[in-house]
C-alpha cells in the first residue's frame, strides 16, 4: 500500500470514498468543478493536504491533514485530521490504523506536538477505533451550518 499526496485526477475516486459512507452519501453532491476548485485552494494554502492510500492501482483510503500553528499549549503546532475514509469492503483489516500511523508520521515531521480530530457523534465504531489508538475524548465540539 502506498500513501501519497492526492492529485487532481484522484478526486473522482476520493469522492467515491466519501459517498461510500452512510453520512457522506447524503452530504456530497455531483459538482466536480466545485471539488476541483476546493482542491486547488487547499494546495495554495500550503499546510492543508489530502492524502490517499493506493493499492493495486485503486484508491482505498483517504484523509485530510492540516497543520495549524497557534499560541495556546505553549505555542503548539497541531495537526487537524478530517475526512477519514476507508473503502467499505476493506474496513476491519487494519487500514484505518495504518492511515492514522501515516498521519502521525506526517504530523511529527511537520513539528506537531498534538493531533486532533472530530467524528460525528453517531459514529460509535469510529469513536471506539480512535480510543483504541490512544485518542481521548477531551472536548465537546460544536458546529454551525452557514449555508
Amino acid at each position: 500500500m502506498l500513501w501519497r499526496a492526492a492529485q487532481r485526477g484522484d478526486l473522482p475516486a476520493i469522492l467515491g470514498l466519501y459517498r461510500d459512507d452512510t453520512l457522506g452519501a447524503a452530504r456530497e453532491i455531483d459538482d466536480l468543478p466545485r471539488y476541483f476548485a476546493a482542491f486547488a485552494a487547499m494546495g495554495q494554502e500550503g499546510a492543508n493536504h489530502l492524502i490517499v492510500a493506493e493499492q493495486d492501482g485503486a484508491l482505498i483510503a483517504t484523509y485530510q491533514i492540516t497543520f495549524i500553528t497557534g499560541l495556546s499549549r505553549r505555542a503548539a503546532r497541531r495537526a487537524q485530521i478530517e475526512s477519514v475514509r476507508v473503502a467499505s469492503h476493506l474496513r476491519g483489516r487494519g487500514i484505518g490504523a495504518q492511515l492514522m500511523a501515516d498521519a502521525e508520521h506526517r504530523a511529527r515531521a511537520a513539528g506537531c506536538t498534538l493531533i486532533q480530530l472530530t467524528t460525528d457523534a453517531t459514529r460509535a465504531r469510529a469513536r471506539a477505533f480512535y480510543t483504541r489508538l490512544g485518542f481521548t475524548p477531551s472536548h465537546i465540539g460544536f458546529k454551525r451550518d452557514l449555508t
